[in-house]
Protein backbone atom coordinates (compact mmCIF):
# COMPACT_ATOMS: atom_id res chain seq x y z
CA UNK A 1 0.00 0.00 0.00
CA UNK A 2 3.01 2.24 0.55
CA UNK A 3 4.50 1.51 -2.22
CA UNK A 4 1.20 2.33 -4.44
CA UNK A 5 0.67 5.50 -2.01
CA UNK A 6 4.15 6.53 -3.25
CA UNK A 7 3.79 6.27 -6.72
CA UNK A 8 0.86 8.24 -6.82
CA UNK A 9 3.01 11.09 -4.87
CA UNK A 10 5.20 11.01 -7.31
CA UNK A 11 2.54 10.87 -10.14
CA UNK A 12 0.92 13.54 -8.62
CA UNK A 13 4.57 15.34 -8.25
CA UNK A 14 5.45 14.92 -11.79
CA UNK A 15 1.92 16.53 -13.22
CA UNK A 16 2.23 19.41 -10.91
CA UNK A 17 5.89 19.87 -12.35
CA UNK A 18 4.55 19.07 -15.81
CA UNK A 19 1.76 21.66 -15.64
CA UNK A 20 4.49 24.29 -13.95
CA UNK A 21 6.81 23.65 -17.00
CA UNK A 22 3.87 24.29 -19.39
CA UNK A 23 2.79 27.33 -17.54
CA UNK A 24 6.41 28.54 -17.80
CA UNK A 25 6.59 27.87 -21.21
CA UNK A 26 2.95 29.82 -21.88
CA UNK A 27 4.43 32.66 -20.07
CA UNK A 28 7.55 32.38 -22.17
CA UNK A 29 5.76 32.48 -25.34
CA UNK A 30 2.95 35.22 -24.17
CA UNK A 31 5.54 37.80 -23.20
CA UNK A 32 7.42 37.24 -26.35
CA UNK A 33 4.05 37.67 -28.13
CA UNK A 34 3.46 40.86 -26.13
CA UNK A 35 7.20 41.95 -26.31
CA UNK A 36 6.70 41.74 -30.64
CA UNK A 37 3.14 43.60 -30.05
CA UNK A 38 4.83 46.00 -28.04
CA UNK A 39 7.66 46.58 -30.84
CA UNK A 40 5.14 46.93 -33.81
CA UNK A 41 3.10 49.10 -31.64
CA UNK A 42 6.08 51.39 -30.86
CA UNK A 43 6.94 51.27 -35.08
CA UNK A 44 3.72 51.90 -36.00
CA UNK A 45 3.43 55.23 -34.01
CA UNK A 46 7.11 56.22 -35.03
CA UNK A 47 5.63 55.83 -38.53
CA UNK A 48 2.22 57.92 -38.00
CA UNK A 49 4.63 60.35 -36.05
CA UNK A 50 6.64 60.56 -38.77
CA UNK A 51 3.72 60.84 -41.52
CA UNK A 52 2.34 63.70 -39.26
CA UNK A 53 4.91 65.26 -39.42
CA UNK A 54 5.88 65.27 -43.04
CA UNK A 55 2.39 66.05 -44.06
CA UNK A 56 2.92 69.21 -41.43
CA UNK A 57 5.98 70.57 -43.29
CA UNK A 58 4.30 70.00 -47.00
CA UNK A 59 1.30 71.82 -45.74
CA UNK A 60 3.73 74.54 -44.43
CA UNK A 61 5.70 74.91 -47.84
CA UNK A 62 2.18 74.67 -49.60
CA UNK A 63 1.12 77.48 -47.66
CA UNK A 64 4.04 79.57 -48.61
CA UNK A 65 3.64 78.70 -52.25
CA UNK A 66 0.59 79.91 -52.67
CA UNK A 67 1.79 83.39 -50.37
CA UNK A 68 4.83 84.10 -52.59
CA UNK A 69 3.78 82.83 -55.93
CA UNK A 70 0.50 84.83 -57.34
CA UNK A 71 -1.20 81.90 -59.35
CA UNK A 72 -4.12 82.60 -61.86
CA UNK A 73 -5.99 79.28 -61.16
CA UNK A 74 -6.03 76.06 -58.67
CA UNK A 75 -2.97 73.97 -58.26
CA UNK A 76 -3.04 70.06 -59.78
CA UNK A 77 -2.46 67.65 -57.19
CA UNK A 78 1.03 67.62 -55.35
CA UNK A 79 3.33 64.71 -53.91
CA UNK A 80 2.76 60.98 -54.56
CA UNK A 81 4.17 61.25 -58.57
CA UNK A 82 3.97 65.08 -58.57
CA UNK A 83 6.48 67.13 -56.65
CA UNK A 84 5.88 67.76 -53.23
CA UNK A 85 5.79 71.13 -51.79
CA UNK A 86 8.95 71.10 -50.03
CA UNK A 87 10.53 70.35 -53.41
CA UNK A 88 8.34 73.41 -54.93
CA UNK A 89 9.37 75.57 -52.52
CA UNK A 90 13.00 74.91 -53.08
CA UNK A 91 12.96 75.16 -56.67
CA UNK A 92 11.26 78.85 -55.90
CA UNK A 93 14.25 79.59 -53.59
CA UNK A 94 16.77 78.40 -55.93
CA UNK A 95 15.34 80.54 -58.77
CA UNK A 96 14.72 83.58 -56.81
CA UNK A 97 18.59 83.53 -55.56
CA UNK A 98 20.33 82.44 -58.46
CA UNK A 99 18.35 84.26 -61.09
CA UNK A 100 19.21 81.92 -64.22
CA UNK A 101 19.04 82.79 -67.90
CA UNK A 102 17.77 79.05 -68.96
CA UNK A 103 15.64 76.39 -66.44
CA UNK A 104 15.97 72.61 -68.08
CA UNK A 105 13.69 70.38 -66.37
CA UNK A 106 13.10 66.68 -66.41
CA UNK A 107 9.68 66.17 -66.01
CA UNK A 108 6.91 68.43 -66.27
CA UNK A 109 4.18 69.57 -64.21
CA UNK A 110 3.53 71.59 -61.54
CA UNK A 111 7.29 72.08 -60.74
CA UNK A 112 6.92 73.56 -64.15
CA UNK A 113 4.80 76.22 -63.15
CA UNK A 114 6.58 77.35 -59.78
CA UNK A 115 9.74 77.62 -62.12
CA UNK A 116 8.34 80.00 -64.74
CA UNK A 117 6.51 82.02 -61.63
CA UNK A 118 9.63 82.32 -59.83
CA UNK A 119 11.21 84.32 -61.85
CA UNK A 120 13.16 82.62 -64.71
CA UNK A 121 13.87 83.69 -67.97
CA UNK A 122 12.86 80.93 -69.82
CA UNK A 123 12.24 77.12 -68.75
CA UNK A 124 12.29 74.27 -70.50
CA UNK A 125 11.25 71.05 -69.89
CA UNK A 126 10.82 67.57 -71.19
CA UNK A 127 8.15 65.11 -70.31
CA UNK A 128 8.12 61.24 -72.31
CA UNK A 129 4.37 61.01 -72.09
CA UNK A 130 2.02 63.60 -74.43
CA UNK A 131 -0.89 63.07 -72.74
CA UNK A 132 1.40 64.85 -69.33
CA UNK A 133 3.17 67.33 -71.72
CA UNK A 134 -0.21 68.33 -72.99
CA UNK A 135 -1.85 68.71 -69.65
CA UNK A 136 1.37 71.00 -68.56
CA UNK A 137 0.64 73.30 -71.32
CA UNK A 138 -3.01 73.64 -70.09
CA UNK A 139 -1.90 74.40 -66.93
CA UNK A 140 0.22 77.38 -67.86
CA UNK A 141 -2.49 78.28 -70.10
CA UNK A 142 -4.98 78.75 -67.63
CA UNK A 143 -1.94 80.32 -65.43
CA UNK A 144 -1.20 82.57 -67.82
CA UNK A 145 2.34 82.08 -67.92
CA UNK A 146 4.75 82.71 -70.48
CA UNK A 147 8.32 81.69 -71.33
CA UNK A 148 7.76 77.91 -70.95
CA UNK A 149 8.28 75.05 -73.43
CA UNK A 150 7.07 71.89 -72.84
CA UNK A 151 8.34 69.56 -75.59
CA UNK A 152 7.50 65.88 -75.92
CA UNK A 153 10.52 63.94 -75.85
CA UNK A 154 9.85 59.59 -76.18
CA UNK A 155 11.36 57.74 -74.17
CA UNK A 156 13.89 55.65 -76.31
CA UNK A 157 15.89 52.71 -75.72
CA UNK A 158 19.01 53.85 -74.18
CA UNK A 159 22.44 52.04 -73.14
CA UNK A 160 22.57 49.17 -70.81
CA UNK A 161 19.14 48.18 -71.54
CA UNK A 162 17.70 51.77 -70.03
CA UNK A 163 15.80 54.07 -71.56
CA UNK A 164 15.63 57.66 -71.51
CA UNK A 165 14.54 61.31 -73.42
CA UNK A 166 14.80 61.25 -77.27
CA UNK A 167 18.32 63.05 -76.82
CA UNK A 168 17.68 65.20 -80.41
CA UNK A 169 14.79 66.89 -78.33
CA UNK A 170 17.96 68.05 -76.22
CA UNK A 171 21.00 69.26 -78.72
CA UNK A 172 20.31 72.98 -78.88
CA UNK A 173 20.54 73.06 -75.15
CA UNK A 174 23.36 74.62 -73.77
CA UNK A 175 24.53 77.09 -70.53
CA UNK A 176 22.37 75.96 -68.16
CA UNK A 177 21.69 77.28 -65.10
CA UNK A 178 19.61 75.20 -63.36
CA UNK A 179 19.11 71.81 -64.17
CA UNK A 180 15.79 69.95 -62.11
CA UNK A 181 16.19 66.12 -62.35
CA UNK A 182 12.43 64.22 -61.88
CA UNK A 183 12.64 61.66 -64.58
CA UNK A 184 11.52 59.84 -66.27
CA UNK A 185 9.94 57.58 -63.63
CA UNK A 186 12.69 55.77 -61.20
CA UNK A 187 10.21 53.12 -59.76
CA UNK A 188 11.41 50.44 -62.48
CA UNK A 189 15.14 50.93 -62.42
CA UNK A 190 17.34 52.70 -60.02
CA UNK A 191 19.28 53.95 -62.80
CA UNK A 192 16.59 55.30 -65.29
CA UNK A 193 17.63 58.88 -64.48
CA UNK A 194 21.51 58.31 -65.09
CA UNK A 195 21.98 59.45 -68.65
CA UNK A 196 21.11 63.11 -67.20
CA UNK A 197 24.90 62.95 -66.15
CA UNK A 198 26.46 62.47 -69.02
CA UNK A 199 23.67 64.11 -71.40
CA UNK A 200 23.88 67.45 -69.72
CA UNK A 201 27.09 67.70 -67.82
CA UNK A 202 28.40 69.86 -70.73
CA UNK A 203 25.70 71.61 -71.41
CA UNK A 204 25.92 73.45 -67.68
CA UNK A 205 26.99 76.88 -67.32
CA UNK A 206 29.58 77.39 -65.09
CA UNK A 207 27.35 79.10 -62.24
CA UNK A 208 24.51 76.49 -62.86
CA UNK A 209 22.75 74.46 -59.68
CA UNK A 210 21.42 70.80 -60.29
CA UNK A 211 18.27 70.12 -58.19
CA UNK A 212 17.34 65.89 -58.21
CA UNK A 213 14.25 65.39 -56.36
CA UNK A 214 13.84 61.00 -54.96
CA UNK A 215 17.67 60.83 -53.40
CA UNK A 216 16.26 58.31 -50.75
CA UNK A 217 16.09 55.96 -53.49
CA UNK A 218 19.96 54.37 -53.84
CA UNK A 219 19.71 55.31 -57.64
CA UNK A 220 19.29 58.49 -57.50
CA UNK A 221 20.99 59.40 -53.77
CA UNK A 222 24.35 58.10 -56.39
CA UNK A 223 23.24 59.61 -59.85
CA UNK A 224 23.52 63.52 -57.13
CA UNK A 225 26.81 61.46 -55.92
CA UNK A 226 28.58 61.36 -58.84
CA UNK A 227 27.05 64.57 -60.62
CA UNK A 228 28.92 66.17 -57.97
CA UNK A 229 31.68 64.71 -58.63
CA UNK A 230 31.95 65.49 -62.29
CA UNK A 231 31.73 69.51 -61.25
CA UNK A 232 34.90 69.51 -59.09
CA UNK A 233 33.91 73.60 -58.04
CA UNK A 234 30.32 72.65 -56.80
CA UNK A 235 29.55 71.02 -53.59
CA UNK A 236 26.34 68.80 -53.13
CA UNK A 237 24.02 68.92 -49.86
CA UNK A 238 20.98 66.68 -49.21
CA UNK A 239 18.23 68.01 -47.67
CA UNK A 240 15.79 66.52 -45.82
CA UNK A 241 12.93 66.28 -48.03
CA UNK A 242 9.69 64.04 -47.96
CA UNK A 243 11.37 62.01 -51.02
CA UNK A 244 14.59 63.42 -50.43
CA UNK A 245 16.33 66.15 -52.83
CA UNK A 246 20.06 66.98 -53.49
CA UNK A 247 21.71 70.33 -54.62
CA UNK A 248 24.46 70.67 -56.62
CA UNK A 249 25.87 74.41 -56.50
CA UNK A 250 29.13 76.19 -57.28
CA UNK A 251 31.13 76.31 -53.77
Amino acid sequence: MDTLYTALLVLILIGIAGLGWFSFVLYKKQRRNSERVIREVYKASNEIKKSISHSYYQSEAYAQLIQLLDFKSSLPATRGWAASPDLLLTIYETISRTKPSLVVELGSGVSTLVAAKSGAKKVVSLDGSKEYAEKTREMLKEHRVRGVEVRFAALLPYVNGLTWYDVSVIKDLKKIDLLIVDGPPGNNNPESRYPALKEFKDKLSPRAVVILDDVNREGERKLAEDFAAALPNHELIILNHEKGAAIISPR
